[in-house]
């Protein structure tokens, strides 16, 4: 990428008269200055703990869909729920296919109906809205905070700071219980200049992925959007750049908002939601990232990852070596499992792709789709192997698609229109074929998704773009095509909210709760097995190595061919780890078995009686003070998806804990926690390998007593010497160590209630 598109600030800078000053040039007080950022004051409005390094937060609204609001509410009834104490939204645009496992994922429908129905809840039908367009149309508001189980929960562009979280963390709100978090740093984005004709806001946001994410640059952290740059955006534009940030592994965005944002609200009708948000002159920012926007080009991000990313032209400048780059990252993760190629796809000194797709929060928006008609008028995308297909994001939307006439130059150009679907994000809709090629504007393109199965030797490809772009590729029949090459009149047509589908469809009985409501759970529908909560020591046996860089949420838990087993634990679990380590289940089950625990707790007697006292060691390793259970370790585990079952399937499977280098996300953090599994971080050489066992003696008196580490023991698996080493985990909350020594979220509020 040029370096003119993009720059990063790692000092703090200070926000005024409408452009950035380093904090070197300043003699402010940086301290009293942050509190004038517009996350700050959000923060502090829904912070009900009285301290703002030390934050407890209350949501004013949450959102789920279909592959997680089951396991949310089964969760919560556990724990003793009554009534949905704010407004929460339950989504069907996951599993709205209904069309892997006969009739269960209907049931599903079904249940989440009855539910909102008995606790008060808002249901929006499958094909009517994608999560996260319902909530910007419907939930969204000036200085509101969201609360959503779907990583992409962002709708910072309207003035509202959204995070994407686990399902637990939901179950604690439903609970009236609190998000708490150390307060977060917050990195300006600084945005000057206006995009050109043909970019549009994948653009910006692979660019701005591409340079954040490798080096973490703002992950766990706060975006928040400011700058003469911001006017030149058009609202959807924005929009398409928040949903993106996700994919940085920052924790939430907030933007300026003005005239434009007001008139959006307008147009939903919901004018008394909008609020102006600005930063107070002077704000302080930890960092900062300055994006021109005047200089972004159409941007692609290769296989398998969103930050992988080129422009186009530079692409096409070097695209033998590029792609053999490409290939060669991808064996990190792959080895010998598949034969992975994309050099194959270049003829004539143009790359070819087999299939385009527009879809979801991040592509399905009025002005993408407007905008690739506009490029498709009159034209054909030819009937060779190039597809394209649209999903508007939402109902409405698609309805004023229909009366402007650009379904029609859609249809006509040959692309297939579909419904309001997040399928094509997550591998249950379009998936290309072994070895095809995809080009989609959507969310994600990590290696475990869109239907491969590198374990069973499948394989597709999917790469990033914006849906300007795409639609130039389909113009040309499948040749890589940036939309800037084109002449194209772009009309900009204006957007009519028609929200009378949402009047007849939507079921709304937030503060109407019907107890009485019986609710309807099909066989599929199964409780949370029993967790035992943690005793005084800790015996792990290692079940799984993984030393990629980065393990996507989607290799712990597979997504699209499991979605049908999402409300169901224990038929879920069997998906563990099975792209990435068909291994595991066997291993972790084995660990789970009596004879088993009863086998490893001999063992590591014997082999620590020559190490620890012989007194010490009878007392301490028995089954009654000693948990037995599996763990994996993944040197930078939880990227991706916010769905809990990445942590709670090994749960289920015994699961006591995890080790890793670090964590992504705060969020898989998250997960491992409400589900009793400790977060452990090692150093240095790895000590332990593949089926050694670790025993952690004390480790209850140490989470629960606030300490950071612990010494281990590594008793290897071939009978070598045991081997001291220490175990790390970052700062818990006092309620995090206490849901760990319970054993689980649900444990926890059952003894607490």
């Amino acid at each position: 990428m040029k370096d003119s598109m993009l720059k990063k600030i790692p000092s703090g800078v200070y926000y005024e008269n409408g452009a950035l000053v380093p904090a070197a040039e300043k003699t402010a007080d940086a301290k009293a200055a942050a509190e004038k950022t517009m996350a700050y004051n959000i923060l502090k409005a829904h912070n009900r703990s009285g301290n703002m390094d030390k934050l407890q937060i209350r949501f004013d609204a949450m959102a789920s869909h279909d592959i997680t609001y089951v396991g949310i509410i089964q969760t919560a009834r556990a724990s003793g729920l009554t009534e949905f104490p704010m407004p929460y939204v339950l989504t069907n645009c996951h599993n709205s296919l209904c069309a892997v496992g006969g009739t269960i994922n209907e049931d599903d429908h079904v249940f989440g109906l009855s539910c909102a129905k008995k606790y008060g809840g808002i249901y929006v039908p499958p094909h009517l809205a994608v999560i996260h367009q319902y909530a910007r149309e419907m939930l969204s508001g000036g200085g509101r905070m969201v609360l959503g189980s779907d990583s992409h929960t962002r709708y910072g562009a309207l003035g509202t700071m959204a995070v994407g979280e686990g399902g637990p963390e939901l179950v604690k709100q439903l609970l009236l219980q609190t998000y708490d978090i150390d307060r977060p740093e917050v990195v300006a984005v600084y945005l000057t200049g206006k995009l050109q004709p043909g970019v549009g806001p994948q653009d910006v946001a692979i660019a701005l992925v591409g340079a954040t994410f490798p080096d973490g640059f703002v992950k766990n952290k706060v975006l928040e959007f400011v700058g003469p740059g911001i006017e030149a955006l058009s609202v959807d534009m924005r929009i398409g750049i928040d949903v993106m940030t996700t994919e940085t592994t920052c924790l939430s965005s907030i933007w300026e908002t003005d005239e434009k944002v007001r008139e959006f609200y307008e147009i939903h009708r919901r004018p008394e939601a909008f609020k102006e948000l600005h930063p107070a002159e002077g704000a302080y920012y930890d960092s900062a990232v300055v994006i021109d926007l005047s200089e972004i080009e159409p941007m692609i991000a290769l296989p398998f990852h969103p930050s992988n990313a080129y422009t186009i032209r530079e692409l096409y400048e070097n695209l033998d070596d590029i792609l053999h780059e490409t290939e060669e990252k991808a064996k990190v993760s792959f080895g010998d499992k598949v034969q992975f190629t994309l050099r194959d796809k270049v003829h004539d000194g143009k790359l070819y792709v087999e299939q385009g797709v527009i879809a979801g929060c991040a592509g399905g928006g009025f002005e993408n789709l407007t905008d690739a008609a506009d490029i498709l008028r009159g034209g054909d995308i030819g009937n060779g192997e190039f597809g394209l297909s649209i999903y508007p994001a939402s109902q409405p939307v698609y309805l004023e698609l229909l009366k402007n006439g650009s379904i029609t130059d859609l249809a006509e150009a040959g692309a297939t229109i579909r419904t309001a679907f997040c399928g094509p994000c997550f591998g249950a809709g379009d998936v290309p074929a072994n070895k095809g090629l995809s080009i989609r504007h959507s969310t994600r393109n990590f290696p475990n998704r869109e239907g491969s199965k590198p374990g069973n030797g499948q394989i597709a490809s999917v790469a990033l773009m914006d849906a300007r772009s795409i639609a130039a590729t389909a113009l040309r029949q499948g040749v890589l095509t940036p939309a800037t090459e084109l002449d194209v009149n772009y009309t900009k047509p204006k957007y009519f909210f028609d929200g009378s589908i949402y009047e007849k469809r939507v079921y709304n009985g937030y503060k109407k709760a019907e107890p009485q409501t019986e609710i309807k759970r099909g066989p599929n529908i199964v409780d949370w097995p029993k967790m035992e909560a943690l005793k005084e020591n800790l015996l792990l046996q290692v079940v799984s190595e993984i030393h990629d860089p980065v393990t996507t949420t989607d290799e712990l838990i597979p997504s699209g061919e499991t979605s049908s087993y999402r409300s169901n634990p224990l038929g879920l679990a069997e998906f563990t780890l099975s792209r990435k380590d068909p291994e595991y289940v066997g291993r972790a089950k084995a660990v789970q078995s009596p004879e088993k625990q009863a086998e490893m707790l001999l063992t590591a007697k014997e082999a620590l009686q020559g190490v620890l006292e012989g007194e010490a060691v009878k007392s301490a390793l028995s089954a009654e003070n000693t948990s037995v259970g599996s763990t994996i370790y993944a040197t930078k585990p939880g990227d991706g998806s916010a769905r809990e079952q990445a942590a709670s399937c090994q749960r289920v499977l015994g699961g006591a804990a995890n080790i890793a280098r670090e964590y992504a996300t705060k969020r898989y953090r998250s997960n491992l926690i409400n589900w009793g599994m400790i977060p452990f971080t090692v150093e240095g050489e790895l000590p332990f390998k593949n089926l050694d066992c670790i025993y952690v003696p004390g480790i209850l008196g140490k989470v629960t007593g606030g300490e950071l580490e612990a010494k281990a023991y590594v008793i290897p698996a071939d009978g070598g010497a045991v081997k001291p080493f220490t175990l790390h985990w970052a700062a818990l909350t006092p309620e995090e160590r206490e849901i760990i020594a319970k054993g689980c979220l649900i444990n926890y509020n059952n003894r607490n209630m």
